[in-house]
């Protein structure tokens, strides 16, 4: 019993309690005691009219809280779809190894950890990611987790303070760019930042320090760029805290140096790298490529990520100085809510978060509802495992997200709004919230914007950790304080939307890109793309690619480029197999028809869809049927249970792609799977249960042949454990390398000798396999 109710009181007494303060207040009560406790609710139903039963109903919704107590610090293994297809499974098994955790239980004896799985951290590129408390490690392998839980043990709690540096901006000799993005910061862009400040201070040098926002380049982070007032920039990629000092010293020279020796790093050297380890777990290289940076680059056309890499995330007058606002002004100044709404349907953009619908149409639907009282939202829950970014257009472009809100809100004469944005980003909520902060200081949210007649307040709702959030009707019902049910429409939300009020619901990429529309005119913008997919396309590159990252591309760019061009192919010299497109609404495209456009109707055609953007690369080491089965895994969990064509049809083709994958399979399943899927598609309520067979259709109809072979008891690809046998070939000199990583003594002792693998002990984690340095591990 907890007994401590003071504070319960106050927050009761600060958010005027309704329904509606629900969500918000178990969020405050899990803050404090890190889960929520039994009495804590019970003395909430007492102090307000909800009942009981509905915080329950509520509280258990919502994977973010927790009912029964968990330990002192969280360890959270992701097992998003770029850490899944990279060995999350096994990191998170791994973890129960070290930590000695029984069957069924989650928490340590001691209490000190609690391990658990999440959908998605957001670093895809540092995949597969493991994240305790607030530190993030990215590249874990299944033998490095005690040197994970010694790192923070003896990291916890040190905060590194460092004294800010001050200058008045007299001789400034130039700038440097700091990367403090979340891909950036959990590979270590901090500790990056404080030894740049250390060097900057103890050399007296004059330059500014410029913290900025993601650059894409997430498989190069943490990146540090230097700008001299004479001479091109330069990109450093990989940093170390050791590198800075050369890096500083080669581009500025020190007040009252004689002499100093232009060290130069490895700079625009192609395929040149430096092995840089950090006790045995990768956390930074340095390394630059003038080429592949080049590719990278080169086929992205950034709108909505405009000028990444150069802009403060917070600095307004740099947002203004780069024709920020101005898009915003010209709106409210010169033109009428219809020409706004006419200007964006002749873009031609179309909603980026789901299927495409034409934003023009929809805010004129808004527009046209007769009724004083209209809600805004935007939508940045992003629940896609494997999708990341709306979390990097609200960390890195959140002027340019609130601008797009502000012309919607104007065209559609809309004057209260929701950022509805994931829990699970802090950086993204942090941001957002202080940005908000400096909006309302220059009146450019609150009353009369801008010494117009224009208002509008946007406050920030955080989602509690639900994926069928993401749709539109069931994030409504978030916002209203219950459990996020879709509901069967008509009536839209256009017509009936929150508290039954017309709403205007619109993806955090599709507000981001609105102000390039009307600072430079539909025309140049409808000028990018094809057909009716025009514009560009926010994409998380992940997976098995060379270099993955958040891209900007033009509508009708192939999967091909994206790929080859951009992503750099597939890393460690394997072979493309397919693309995972869309999330687990998406389907997998196989590499023969990677020449395909990317856009609305070509992606449709194949059995997949746009999705909010989440792209990620397989090679030929994945198992088709595996990953069908991991994202039917994770829409059956995320099922709100309302419909039963989505509550029991993707439980029953889970059941039987389980079977198949432990090798249980059986003449017929095929078949059944097939008209389960159809079935769940003609009889769901909402998109995510017309959509959860996407990838179980795409992958029967472009790899049936796995299918087959699964049932037939074999796994082609060696990743169904129950199907496979590990065993060691003529090519083993005996090294014993596999012996000192196997965690349950699988392997004999047995130096100089060809080594042997009890399969009894065995339990198929793959740490002999990594770690055999002549191949000599086989998997059949």
């Amino acid at each position: 019993m907890t007994n401590n109710f003071q504070n319960i009181d106050q927050l009761i007494q600060e958010k005027g309690f309704t329904k509606k303060s629900l969500i918000p207040i178990l969020q405050a009560i899990q803050k404090e005691y890190n889960y929520l406790p039994e009495d804590v609710l019970r003395y909430v139903a007492e102090k307000t009219s909800i009942t009981a039963s509905d915080i329950i109903g509520v509280a258990s919704f919502y994977s973010q809280f927790r009912l029964q107590p968990v330990g002192e610090h969280m360890v959270k293994v992701c097992v998003g779809t770029a850490c899944h297809v990279k060995g999350a499974v096994q990191v998170y098994d791994a973890f129960r190894r070290e930590l000695k955790l029984p069957e069924g239980v989650n928490t340590e004896e001691s209490g000190k950890y609690t391990l658990e799985k999440v959908s998605c951290l957001g670093c895809c590129t540092l995949a597969p990611v493991v994240q305790i408390d607030n530190i993030t490690y990215g590249h874990v392998a299944t033998d490095q987790v005690g040197q994970i839980i010694a790192d923070f043990e003896s990291n916890k709690g040190n905060k590194n303070p460092k004294k800010a540096r001050k200058a008045d901006g007299s001789e400034i000799k130039g700038e440097i760019r700091i990367g403090l993005g979340s891909c950036c910061v959990a590979s270590g862009s901090e500790e990056i930042r404080g030894e740049v400040e250390s060097v900057v201070n103890e050399s007296g040098l004059r330059v500014n320090l410029k913290h900025v926002g993601c650059v894409g380049m997430c498989h190069q982070v943490p990146l540090v760029e230097v700008v001299p007032n004479e001479g091109e920039p330069t990109l450093y990629a990989k940093v170390k805290p050791e590198d800075v000092k050369n890096i500083v010293e080669s581009h500025f020279e020190a007040p009252g140096f004689f002499t100093k020796t232009k060290n130069k790093l490895l700079h625009l050297v192609e395929d040149i790298q430096t092995d840089r380890n950090w006790d045995g777990i990768e956390r930074y290289e340095i390394s630059m490529r003038e080429k592949p940076v080049a590719s990278f680059l080169g086929k992205q056309i950034p709108i909505a990520t405009e000028y990444r890499g150069m802009i403060n995330p917070l600095d307004i007058n740099e947002y203004k100085k780069r024709g920020g606002f101005t898009a915003l002004k010209k709106v409210i100044e010169s033109m009428s809510p219809d020409e706004v709404i006419r200007e964006v349907k002749d873009s031609g953009i179309r909603g980026r978060g789901g299927a495409g619908f034409p934003t023009g149409i929809k805010w004129e639907l808004v527009k046209k509802q007769k009724n004083d009282t209209k809600y805004l939202i935007c939508n940045g829950d992003e629940g896609d495992p494997g999708a990341f970014m709306d979390r990097m257009l609200l960390e890195s472009y959140p002027y340019r997200v609130i601008e797009g809100i502000l012309i919607a809100a104007f065209a559609a004469e809309i004057s209260h709004g929701y950022l509805y944005i994931r829990a699970e980003y802090p950086l993204a909520v942090k941001r957002i919230r202080e940005a908000l902060k400096i909006c309302k200081e220059n009146n450019l949210l609150g009353e009369n914007i801008l010494g117009t007649d224009f208002g509008f307040e946007l406050m920030i709702y955080e989602g509690a950790g639900a994926f069928v959030c993401g749709e539109e009707s069931a994030l409504m019902a978030s916002i209203e304080g219950k459990r996020g049910f879709p509901r069967i429409r008509p009536p839209f939300p256009a017509e009936s939307g929150l508290w039954g009020f017309p709403t205007l619901v619109n993806n955090t990429e599709t507000f981001a890109q609105i102000s390039y529309i009307l600072r430079e005119g539909s025309e140049k913008f409808s000028s990018i793309g094809v057909g009716k997919s025009t514009g560009t396309k926010v994409f998380a590159l992940a997976g098995k690619v060379a270099r993955g990252g958040l891209i900007e591309v033009p509508m009708g760019i192939s999967i091909k480029q994206v790929i080859d061009e951009i992503g750099g192919g597939i890393a460690n010299g394997r072979k493309f197999k397919a693309v995972q497109i869309g999330g687990p609404s998406g389907g997998c495209i196989p590499a023969e028809h990677a020449d395909i456009p990317i856009n609305y109707e070509s992606l449709s055609e194949m059995g997949a869809m746009m999705g909010s953007g989440g792209l990620v690369v397989l090679d030929d080491t994945d198992c088709m049927v595996d990953i069908a089965r991991y994202f039917l895994s994770f829409t059956q969990e995320e099922s709100c249970g309302k419909c039963t064509f989505c509550r029991v049809g993707t439980k029953r083709m889970l059941d039987i792609l389980d079977n198949i994958t432990k090798g249980k399979g059986k003449q017929g399943d095929i078949e059944d799977l097939e008209k389960l899927a159809e079935w769940t598609k003609k009889g769901s309520l909402c998109g995510l249960g017309k959509t959860a067979p996407n990838p179980v259709l795409s992958t029967l109809k472009y790899f049936r042949d796995e299918y087959e072979a699964h049932i037939n008891g074999v796994c082609p690809t060696g990743k169904c454990t129950e199907l496979i046998t590990y065993s060691v070939n003529d090519n083993c000199i005996g090294c014993t390398k596999c012996v000192q990583k196997c965690p349950v003594d699988a392997i004999p002792f047995t130096p100089h000798e060809k080594h042997s693998i009890d399969t009894e002990l065995c339990i198929k984690c793959d740490s002999c396999r990594a770690a055999c340095p002549v191949d000599a591990i086989d998997v059949k």
